[in-house]
């Protein structure tokens, strides 16, 4: 009886030991798995559109409070610029306000994978000594304003003062938009001794320079009094008129790609489109594209 006694307790023993050594294996496995997902790290370059600068800045900085090993360099430089350098592989992302056929040849443009981001509404801007009596211009005055015909404010009602064009250069997407939509694709005259594609010094240069007019994005104007929105033909550049059709100077925002990009920029894109971001687009002036009630299915 002592001799059974002693096999069954020490088959049990064996049985025991078998079931730890198992569930030890299985637990170790798990483990690996998830021990074996690597933190998120590289470099992700931007480059492009300066009225996307703004949200793309403020995702980057948002990204990286939870992917601190990942890096993020932005820069400007017009949209064209922008998407000439993702087509050439030497940023990560072209940002624009346009597609990207309008900027390059076929073959490039069919090479790069679009990520519709939001949109953008151009405000025309004047200086603030304009603003007092000038607040709503009809699509023809515009034109013929930013053509030269109309030199002088008080053609238009305003002060007796010359017209001041600050103007961007045609690798411009906002001057492409703002051609497009609000002077009827006439081409605007140049400016050279103001022309900037830079949105802020834009923006400065119609501050400080009595009888400017220009145009930004309208997540430019968040904040910001130094200029005054003048109205097109009796509507003002508001998200809620873009939203219901009533403006139609505006445009969707783009981030250009190469094909498969790197993990960190689609984890980084991937971030920008979720609900959680998706808060964050209208406090910053942008408007959300699935709000647009379109008016022309090939809007840009």
């Amino acid at each position: 009886m002592k001799v059974k006694s002693a096999l069954r307790k020490g088959l049990l023993m064996s049985l025991t030991a078998m079931m730890v050594v198992g569930l030890a294996g299985c637990g170790g496995k798990k483990a690996a798995t998830t021990g074996g997902e690597k933190a998120l790290s590289g470099n992700i370059t931007g480059s492009g559109s300066s009225a996307l600068l703004p949200l793309v800045k403020d995702a980057a900085e948002a990204f990286k409070k939870n992917h601190k090993d990942v890096s993020i360099s932005l820069n400007a430089g017009g949209s064209g610029t922008g998407l000439k350098q993702v087509s050439e592989g030497s940023v990560d992302m072209g940002n624009s306000d346009v597609p990207a056929a309008s900027k390059l040849p076929k073959d490039k443009a069919e090479n790069l994978l679009d990520h519709k981001i939001c949109v953008m509404t151009v405000a025309t801007i004047v200086n603030k000594d304009v603003a007092a009596t000038v607040k709503n211009l009809t699509s023809q005055q515009l034109k013929e304003i930013f053509t030269t015909k109309i030199k002088n404010w008080k053609e238009v009602g305003g002060p007796d003062e010359p017209i001041v064009l600050i103007t961007r250069p045609k690798t411009s997407g906002t001057r492409a938009l703002f051609t497009k939509y609000a002077l009827g694709g006439v081409e605007e005259v140049s400016n050279k001794s103001l022309e900037t594609d830079n949105s802020g010094l834009l923006l400065q240069s119609v501050a400080q320079n009595k009888g400017a007019i220009g145009y930004v994005a309208l997540p430019y104007l968040v904040k910001n009094d130094t200029v005054a929105a003048i109205a097109i033909d009796g509507v003002a550049p508001t998200l809620e008129n873009t939203y219901s059709g009533k403006y139609n100077v505006f445009g969707f925002e783009h981030i250009y790609t190469a094909k498969d990009p790197k993990p960190a920029v689609k984890a980084f894109l991937e971030f920008i489109g979720s609900a959680d971001y998706g808060k964050r687009i209208e406090e910053l002036g942008y408007g959300v594209s699935s709000k647009i009630e379109l008016k022309d299915p090939d809007h840009d």
